[in-house]
């Protein structure tokens, strides 16, 4: 359980967060809203990235965060930029078959060690989140995570989230009610 309690966050002149408060159980949790609202700001208060002005988060232990931009290293193969989150040597064989696992599971099993520079924009956004499924973690945030992926492909990449996430807590971003009915749990209009 993460716990947001009396969140404050301004910049410059305007104020982002007002005394938000919620909490987010186990199970995947769905955060709706307006463009601007400070659902992005919440999710990186959230991971620790963005200090509150004030109020505090409890309950955060290990989290990953798959980021509304890809944020990959352009130069580096889809192989390895799933592989870079991993604390153990890069070529461990336990984590080169995962990584390789969940590539394949997200249908990119023939651009495993194509550079990320030379994938598609939503190839990319598999990539990004194959990288933060392979974290360990108790806190998933995914920030629009499912952005310009073909509608088809969209449900496979959303049952392969709630595949990997089973007894995780897990906070999705979306603007697309669909997205987040199909996800189940709980709906925050922000």
């Amino acid at each position: 359980m993460v716990e947001v309690k009396n969140v404050y966050k301004k910049y410059a002149d305007k104020q982002v967060l007002e005394n938000v408060s919620m909490v987010f159980k186990q199970g995947i949790t769905s955060i709706m809203g307006a463009s601007g609202r400070g659902k992005t700001t919440l999710a990186y208060i959230m991971a620790g990235l963005v200090k509150p002005d004030s109020g505090e988060v409890l309950g955060q232990k290990k989290i990953s965060f798959m980021f509304q931009e890809d944020r990959l290293l352009e130069w580096e193969s889809a192989l390895s930029n799933v592989l870079f989150v991993k604390d153990t040597p890069l070529f461990s064989k336990k984590y080169i078959d995962k990584a390789t696992y969940l590539l394949n599971q997200a249908e990119l099993n023939e651009s495993i060690f194509t550079k990320a520079y030379e994938l598609s924009g939503g190839m990319k956004r598999r990539v990004s989140l194959c990288r933060a499924l392979i974290a360990d973690f108790d806190l998933l945030i995914l920030d629009e995570p499912f952005k310009g992926l073909d509608e088809n492909l969209k449900y496979k990449i959303m049952d392969m989230v709630k595949e990997h996430t089973d007894g995780k807590t897990v906070i999705c971003i979306t603007h697309d009610i669909n997205e987040a009915k199909y996800l189940g749990g709980e709906i925050i209009d922000f």
